[in-house]
């Protein structure tokens, strides 16, 4: 299984992640001058309508999500009702919203659109 498909749950097997499975790089040859980041990408996981509030908090702030919802497949009326809140989210913020398959839905704040092309697939 490849990096990206542990992020976006590729692969086909269930992953279970945990800030342990994330490992910190050296960032001791790059240069740290930089702005301060305004954008972080952030990684959820939504239990129930109660997670929606910190992923809808987070992207009022101006962050990106990630958040998995596999523990939800059996719900599907949670599923719905979760996404159409966060999709009004991203309508507010003029930002954009994707789920992807089953088990994942990407929100992002104002400026950030999702492309839904795969890289190496272009048009």
């Amino acid at each position: 299984m490849g990096f990206m498909d542990k992020i976006v749950g590729g692969g086909g097997g269930q992953v279970s992640t945990t800030t342990g499975d994330y490992v910190e790089l050296n960032l001791d040859d790059v240069s740290t001058e930089s702005a301060e980041a305004r954008t972080q990408v952030r990684i959820a996981e939504i239990g129930g309508q109660a997670d929606a509030v910190a992923i809808k908090d987070a992207v009022y702030d101006g962050d990106i999500v990630f958040a998995d919802i596999t523990r939800l497949r059996t719900n599907d009326s949670t599923v719905e009702h979760i996404v159409d809140e966060l999709r009004q989210v991203a309508q507010e913020v003029d930002g954009d919203i994707v789920r992807k398959g089953d088990d994942q839905i990407i929100v992002t704040p104002a400026g950030v659109r999702i492309n839904r092309t795969k890289l190496g697939q272009d048009s």
